[in-house]
């Protein structure tokens, strides 16, 4: 076989860290759900919560190749991959720096818990990198960014981020759900640790739970030796899922990249919406910059509608389009993030992020778009009326 750098994507997808059925020679990679296996005369005592069963072992070469990095590690969600990274690399006294738009349970994660550890932290008031340098400390341990952030698309220079922690020794972390390594890949960037819910585009079919990450293999020793700790694994089930998922991971999110650029300037073009947030619309004051650091502009998109219009009456008529909590899936899903993934922010905190209780965070699925554009304008009709 060729060297994996040298592989194409989808045969990457399909074949790299695949687990071979030596005794049946399946096609797909057989389930090893052991959870005690030999300790002596072996070359690697395995053991779940040690991130080294076969399945686990080989999904994490996968998802390292399509990343473009040494290493990685999967887990039991993303929240789980997060705060085991942060706190491989954070201890008490230590600081870190983190953008004021990311996921609400990151930010929840933040300010409830790393008080109680002593760890110091401080957020930007934006995406730029020059809120990043006042804020550089001699404890500053971690620079943490999300591009593009949930639920407003922002997007940060990772070229410029990553060139500023290195100037003063500090590690970088990116979450990379929202793009997945289809559309963007931090670590030829620059970027030390990228993060992902695998939940979303890796998982894709919205039936599995699961975190990833994925470094260089001395950043990923040190955060399994605090993984170990935590418990965080994946059962192998879930696993053997995931694998499954990945093989078919460049095909479904280009469609619904595709999808989503033709969903972007359709609502773009509507007298009904007020404002649409996708980095591929001339409109979004960083689509020079995401064009030049991503291979391709995502699949999701957030909107708000002109006053009068309800938000929630409309979601509620939507007839294909599912009012949903999660994203990435095959199917396309609106949820409103004043209400589910920022809820636990006060209203004036989200407003300071510019996260209205009008807006709606939309995943473009893999339907035909002219049916998504039908779907869309019946429900606002009998919004309405």
């Amino acid at each position: 076989m060729k060297k994996q750098n040298t592989l194409g994507i989808n045969t990457q997808c399909v074949h790299v860290g695949e687990v071979k059925d030596t005794q049946f020679k399946g096609a797909v990679s057989p389930i090893y759900m052991a959870t005690s296996y030999a300790f002596d005369q072996v070359d690697v005592k395995r053991y779940p919560r040690y991130f080294n069963t076969p399945n686990q072992e080989m999904l994490c070469k996968k998802i390292a190749a399509l990343e473009h990095t040494e290493a990685g590690l999967i887990f039991g969600s993303g929240m789980a991959a997060i705060s085991t990274a942060m706190f491989a690399f954070l201890k008490t006294g230590d600081h870190i720096i983190i953008q004021q738009v990311i996921y609400g349970g990151t930010y929840n994660l933040i300010v409830s818990e790393f008080d109680k550890y002593g760890i110091e932290y401080s957020f930007t008031d934006s995406d730029r990198v020059e809120d990043f340098i006042p804020l550089i400390k001699e404890n500053t341990k971690v620079l943490y960014i999300e591009t593009p952030s949930n639920p407003l698309l922002g997007i940060t220079d990772i070229k410029a981020i990553a060139r500023l922690a290195k100037k003063h020794s500090i590690i970088t972390m990116i979450d990379n759900t929202f793009a997945s390594p289809i559309n963007q890949t931090p670590a030829d960037l620059g970027i030390d640790i990228i993060l992902h819910s695998a939940t979303k585009y890796m998982g894709g079919h919205s039936d599995i739970s699961a975190g990833a990450i994925a470094a260089s293999q001395f950043h990923v020793d040190l955060i399994w030796k605090t993984a170990i700790n935590f418990g965080g694994n994946l059962s192998d089930q879930t696993v053997w899922l995931l694998e499954r998922s990945l093989k078919t991971l460049n095909l479904r999110v280009k469609e619904q990249t595709k999808n989503a650029q033709e969903m972007a300037e359709y609502l773009e073009g509507n007298s009904d919406i007020d404002r649409v947030y996708y980095p591929r619309l001339k409109s979004h004051p960083q689509h020079e910059l995401a064009k030049s650091q991503m291979h391709g502009f995502g699949a999701m998109l957030s909107f708000e509608l002109q006053k009068g219009i309800d938000p929630m009456v409309f979601q509620n008529h939507l007839q294909l389009i599912k009012p949903s909590m999660s994203l990435a899936g095959l199917e396309s899903t609106t949820v409103s993030p004043s209400q589910t993934t920022h809820a636990l922010l006060s209203p004036e905190e989200r407003l300071e992020r510019g996260i209205r209780d009008g807006l709606i965070r939309f995943s473009v699925g893999i339907e035909e778009s002219k049916d998504l554009i039908t779907d869309i304008e019946q429900a606002i009709e009998k919004t309405k009326y």
